[in-house]
């Protein structure tokens, strides 16, 4: 229920934020009197589609402490959180990025995810699970692995994709609408009911058609954090962390986290295309191979 709540709480700030920003800027309604202004249609678009994307980034560290209740290691009181942050800092110092911030979430699933707005900024939680469960060799492994999602800059990038698909979406849903509206319904002046429900329908389908690209990004990415993860911890040992995650079943993080921690779902046909995370055994069959 807290996740659900802040998730939605989170979605409407963005949602009254960007729009009073477009206000404050003066951009024109792209529905008026003679039909539909393309231009300010294009830069509502790009205002609602990029701007609630970047501001899910620039709030993705709070959201992810928020809802798995992730505490920041600030002090370590034990030798495990002692040894939490030195690895992180070895390898934060090896992939060329400033330190990360630590936390630790409880939990038994075995999980880990990294996030933030830039590779500079960033977070890198572990469940206790995860801690419990794998071998200090595994752990590295799976720290090495988030480290390279933050280092290569995963983030940002999947924000940016997210940004330009859901303005092609905005922009085209409503185009699609305007032109059932008056071609197929001959609706004279201003807008009618087949504009609303057409464009309705039309984002939903070109949503799922965007989910599927972005999808398809994120799980090349993981492949890349993969590679990293060998470099920086040791292909056997990046080998073996994957191995124990297939053997653990772990579900998935909350929506908002799920591209960026460790291991995904599983799923075939056309599930498989929305997965955020190829299936375990091409990961490690792709390491196998050097891929």
């Amino acid at each position: 229920m807290k996740r659900i709540f802040l998730f939605l709480a989170t979605n409407l700030a963005i949602v009254l934020v960007l729009s009073l920003t477009m206000r404050l800027l003066g951009v024109e309604p792209y529905l008026n009197e003679n039909g539909l202004n393309l231009g300010a249609l294009l830069i509502f678009a790009a205002v609602m589609g990029f701007g609630g994307s970047l501001i899910s980034l620039a709030l993705s560290k709070w959201m992810a402490k928020k809802s798995v209740g992730a505490q920041v290691i600030t002090d370590p009181r034990t030798q495990e959180e002692l040894w939490l942050v030195q690895t992180v800092m070895r390898q934060a110092q090896a992939a060329g990025i400033k330190m990360p911030e630590v936390a630790i979430w409880d939990s038994p699933e075995v999980n880990a995810f990294a996030t933030g707005m830039n590779k500079n900024a960033a977070l890198v939680a572990v469940s206790t699970g995860l801690l419990r469960g794998m071998t200090k060799q595994e752990a590295e492994a799976v720290m090495a692995h988030e480290i390279s999602h933050v280092a290569n800059g995963d983030m940002v990038t999947l924000a940016l994709i997210q940004g330009v698909v859901n303005t092609f979406v905005m922009f085209f849903s409503r185009v699609i609408g305007h032109l059932v509206d008056k071609i197929v319904f001959k609706t004279e002046r201003g807008q009618g009911p087949a504009f609303f429900v057409t464009m309705i329908v039309a984002e939903m389908v070109l949503g799922v058609l965007a989910s599927i690209i972005v999808m398809w990004f994120s799980r090349q990415r993981e492949f890349r954090a993969d590679k990293g993860g060998a470099t920086l911890a040791g292909r056997q040992n990046m080998i073996a962390a994957l191995e124990r995650l297939k053997q653990a079943h772990t579900p998935p993080l909350p929506e908002k986290m799920a591209a960026f921690g460790i291991s995904g779902g599983v799923g075939g046909g056309l599930k498989r295309l929305f997965m955020t995370h190829p299936p375990l055994e091409e990961r490690i069959a792709a390491l196998k191979q050097g891929i």
